[in-house]
């Protein structure tokens, strides 16, 4: 499948798990949150590890790539979850669609990539967009409102988490990239999230058998958010082997899109009128992004 179609089920399944997460695991904390993305979608994607090479045949370079991708990714989620259960989503959510910015630097350094001008016209759209979709401090007919935002990076901490959290997301999709040299997208996926799943349930729930426990009490919902988390993953590696890393993500980002939707549809959310100029806006930059790729 040609990567454009995986990058969107990729932000579509994520808004699902994102959306699902916040109707029915309400009252879990973070690391408990951790446990269910990794977890659980790591014990879903096990079935497509037959076939998997022998781990002895996979180079230094792919597990010294894996030892440093495991604690990031943790650190993310982790930093994530923090801030939008401490701090307003329109101060952090906002900081997150600068991902594929880092992203273009970050794969341009590691592995060699670089995007035309038409796709890196593509990738600012799509981070404008995402930057105005969900920053209520943003008034479209008074562009010294546009700052605010901004500003909030000294004043809030939840900011600078999220901020930190795009330059993670942004180096572990390029490492992760690196790493499928040496191992598929397929195996690469489910080896990945089972590595994920396994280092989150010795760290989180090994120490506190009740975290397990409170799992279980909610097993339809807690399988359900790994589902969706786990073909995000899957669709996620597919997607990004075929694609520059910042394109890929830069779509990936129509989460945020997805994610306002949902807010709309399921939880009766209000505002869809006044963040249509902003979804415009990231559909034309994913235009952009297909015409220059």
């Amino acid at each position: 499948m040609h990567w454009l179609p995986l990058a969107l089920i990729c932000a579509f399944t994520l808004a699902s798990a994102d959306a699902a997460t916040k109707a029915w695991l309400q009252g879990f904390s973070a690391a408990e949150l951790a446990v269910v993305r990794f977890g659980m979608a790591g014990l879903l994607l096990t079935p497509l590890l037959a076939g998997l090479p022998p781990l002895s045949a996979l180079p230094a370079p792919f597990w010294w790539t894996l030892a440093v991708l495991v604690p990031l990714e943790i650190l993310a989620i982790l930093l994530y979850l923090a801030a939008i259960r401490d701090h307003p989503l329109s101060l952090t959510l906002p900081y997150l669609a600068f991902t594929p910015v880092f992203g273009m630097g970050v794969a341009w350094v590691l592995l060699g990539e670089r995007v035309t001008p038409a796709g890196a016209a593509g990738v600012l759209l799509v981070v404008a967009g995402a930057w105005l979709l969900n920053s209520d401090q943003v008034h479209y007919a008074d562009w010294r409102t546009w700052m605010a935002p901004w500003r909030a990076i000294w004043r809030g901490p939840g900011s600078r988490m999220m901020l930190a959290v795009a330059v993670i997301y942004a180096l572990t999709s390029t490492l992760g990239k690196g790493a499928m040299r040496h191992l598929g997208p397929e195996h690469f996926a489910a080896f990945y999230y089972g590595v994920l799943g396994l280092a989150v349930i010795l760290v989180f729930a090994v120490p506190r058998p009740a975290l397990l426990r409170k799992l279980a009490s909610r097993p339809l919902a807690v399988a359900a958010v790994g589902l969706l988390t786990g073909i995000s993953a899957y669709t996620h590696f597919l997607a990004i082997q075929q694609v520059q890393v910042a394109y890929m993500i830069a779509v990936k980002r129509t989460s945020l899109l997805f994610g306002i939707l949902y807010g709309v549809l399921w939880f009766r959310e209000r505002g869809l009128l006044r963040r249509l100029p902003a979804g415009g806006l990231m559909v034309a930059g994913v235009a952009l992004i297909v015409l220059g790729d």
